[in-house]
């Protein structure tokens, strides 16, 4: 069963039968938008990225996105970098897999953002998603929906933080500019 969440919400990553996810694949995928023209529409390619950003007490301490593929201590995954997106509704463009049982002690928040790298805006996207996946199961926990495209080129997606003994997750949902993981740093934090 899969949760839609709204801007903000968040849910618990607990299974129903009282264990915990030990793995879970922040998927993101994406269409570009026809324009119309003066011959008729056509499509652009969109190159949007999808990175994880860890953090120890609201500090950064790695980050995983499409030119480094892998974080310090291996927990975390990124697939690969996907230049043209077109998934959009239904499988993922880019991947990124959080193995929660090697995330270390101190990182007690992952940030998934995404950014349009080439800097065209949300409003030239469609079908654009981020979803958890429980890895082992391939089960849908949650999808969150880009909707309303907007002028900006980036958006704090959602993040997975520690809650007690297990791992909850928060739709963020926040725009913001910026064509790398770095110009998004200052928004993520305050977003955490």
């Amino acid at each position: 069963m899969t949760v839609n969440l709204s801007k903000g919400q968040g849910i618990s990553l607990q299974k129903a039968d009282g264990g915990t996810l030990t793995a879970v694949r922040m998927g993101l995928g994406w269409q570009a938008a026809p324009r119309r023209g003066l011959f008729g529409s056509r499509t652009r390619e969109i190159d949007l990225d999808a990175s994880a950003l860890l953090f120890a007490d609201k500090q950064p301490v790695d980050v995983v996105f499409f030119q480094k593929l892998v974080s310090d201590d291996g927990s975390v995954r990124h697939t690969g970098d996907n230049r043209v997106g077109g998934a959009g509704q239904g499988g993922d463009d880019e991947a990124i897999l959080v193995d929660l049982q090697r995330v270390p002690v101190h990182i007690n928040e992952i940030a998934f953002t995404v950014n349009s790298f080439t800097g065209q805006t949300f409003g030239e996207v469609q079908n654009a998603f981020c979803r958890l996946v429980d890895e082992t199961t391939g089960q849908e926990l949650a999808r969150y929906t880009l909707d309303g495209g907007g002028q900006y080129t980036a958006q704090i997606m959602a993040k997975v933080h520690r809650a007690g003994n297990g791992w909850a997750m928060t739709a963020i949902g926040t725009p913001a500019n910026g064509r790398t993981f770095q110009d998004l740093v200052p928004a993520v934090q305050a977003s955490l």
